[in-house]
């Protein structure tokens, strides 16, 4: 992770009944305008998503205490740091191990390269490292921020958007979600997932979860849910494990599937990696695939393709989702945005052997 540096909120001395009482503060700025302290921030970092009233009464807070920071004599100069965070809260190994990060980055990469932006790629695996880019956010080092792989809990994309910093998730922390996003249809994935194993006659059909706590994996759930309720299949909680988005995660939840359910002759993985994991599984117990049991994951990675059988997967477009991140992350950026971006792209279901 890149090092932290210094608060970035540096101004002039301030002057209380003749004497000299240190540099004036952000929390001084918002008290003196009467607004909030994200709102001085997004006036100092030209957000156009400030009232014209705020604007100036930040402006004047900002003239009367002689507050300069970093920040704004860049911009005055008409100068930005040109470049941006991706902010992965994940191991080293899991990022390398997993084809979706990769493609992210790559999307996120060639979108940022011809607007002639660096890419700084963060990795956040302890609390203690959190903090650190908290305090490298309040610096104002980078122009803005993209973050993957978020969880209901993660505070990074809301301290972000109080410091004024444009900021774009991949993915949602939730249906409320207040951050710009471009998600993909995990509800519909599900449901083609589910839909095309009831329609190759499978009965039993299992479903191998992400962690819960994410967006995503929750909508995956739905989507199995909805499924087996439109085929007219009968609900059973046996048939639903909790798994991690790790190939072991995979493995662990099939065996605890086939203790529960031995009859199960279907499974929707909600990723190829965890799918992997399942298959090797299945394999030990000698359960043949498709004949025995049909496997489903998300992602169409490299990891569908080279499996053995190549395994039936629902596409996500990530590169594409990683380009759209970085082009409205961008449109923030430079105020050309006319509101945050909420986009949803469509998945598609690739019909392969193992179903």
């Amino acid at each position: 992770m890149a090092p932290c540096g210094a608060p970035a909120c540096e101004g002039r001395p301030t002057a209380v009944s003749g004497r000299r009482t240190g540099r004036p503060t952000l929390e001084e700025v918002a008290a003196r305008a009467g607004v909030g302290r994200g709102t001085v921030s997004r006036v100092i970092n030209g957000s156009p998503r400030v009232s014209d009233r705020a604007r100036e009464a930040v402006g004047r807070a900002i003239a009367e205490l002689g507050y300069v920071p970093d920040r704004a004599a860049r911009a005055l100069a008409g100068a930005r740091t040109d470049a941006v965070a991706l902010v992965v809260p994940e191991t080293e190994a899991r990022l390398f191990a997993e084809p979706y990060f990769l493609d992210i980055i790559r999307g996120v990469s060639t979108e940022l390269a011809d607007a002639d932006t660096q890419l700084l790629l963060t990795l956040i695996r302890s609390g203690r490292e959190r903090q650190r880019f908290a305090q490298y956010l309040s610096a104002q080092r980078v122009d803005g921020v993209l973050f993957v792989s978020v969880h209901a809990d993660d505070p990074l994309p809301d301290l972000a958007r109080e410091l004024g910093l444009p900021a774009v998730l991949n993915g949602r922390r939730s249906a409320g979600e207040r951050v710009a996003y471009v998600d993909s249809d995990n509800v519909g994935a599900g449901r083609a997932a589910i839909g095309h194993l009831a329609g190759r006659g499978r009965r039993r059909i299992a479903t191998i979860t992400g962690p819960l706590d994410m967006y995503a994996a929750r909508c995956r759930l739905d989507g199995y849910r909805r499924g087996v309720d439109a085929a007219g299949l009968p609900a059973d909680d046996r048939l639903v494990a909790l798994a991690d988005f790790t190939e072991e995660g995979g493995r662990h939840a099939m065996r605890a599937l086939l203790e529960r359910c031995p009859d199960v002759d279907g499974v929707f993985a909600a990723s190829d990696v965890m799918a992997a994991g399942a298959l090797g599984v299945l394999r030990e117990a000698g359960r043949r695939v498709p004949d025995d049991v049909a496997l489903i994951g998300v992602d169409d990675s490299p990891v569908a393709r080279l499996m053995d059988p190549p395994l039936t997967s629902v596409r996500q477009p990530i590169e594409e989702m990683g380009r759209r991140m970085a082009r409205a992350l961008l449109q923030e950026i430079t105020g050309t945005s006319p509101a945050p971006c909420r986009t949803v792209l469509p998945t598609e279901l690739v019909v392969r052997a193992s179903t």
